[in-house]
């Protein structure tokens, strides 16, 4: 049996509210679990106390015979001191997407263009020579 330490969601809608559970990796979110190890508020600030309760005996317990933690329970263990958790990363993420690179390509050729426009000499209207003023009169 592999056992996971997650996330169940509890609470209303748009008011979340997680515990911390160890559970059957194949169960469900919500579904049974094993043991209950703490909470998670996101709706509470960041520095506050009560976002994450823990009991990190029990944690180490679990870590011990060997239950895995998700990604968002491994950055809470980690904060709490059980769990070394080695920070991702992922260079392509942050990179815009094909359709909003060829806008950016678009308006930074139309910005050229205008820029070119702006600074390009002015043409100015050839001035008649004063033979063509006298054919003219």
């Amino acid at each position: 049996m592999s056992l996971k330490l997650r996330l169940a969601r509890a609470g209303t809608k748009k008011r979340p509210f997680y515990h911390i559970v160890v559970a059957d990796a194949r169960s469900p979110r919500d579904g049974r679990f094993i043991e209950k190890l703490g909470t998670y508020n996101p709706l509470l600030a960041k520095d506050n106390e009560g976002r994450i309760v823990l009991n990190a005996e029990r944690a180490q317990h679990w870590l011990s015979v060997g239950a895995q933690a998700t990604d968002r329970v491994e950055r809470f263990l980690d904060a709490a001191g059980l769990l070394k958790r080695e920070a991702k990363n992922n260079p392509n993420k942050a990179k815009p997407g094909a359709k909003a690179t060829e806008r950016a390509e678009e308006r930074a050729a139309k910005a050229a263009e205008l820029e070119a426009a702006k600074n390009a000499p002015k043409e100015e209207p050839a001035a008649e020579t004063p033979a063509e003023e006298a054919t003219a009169e």
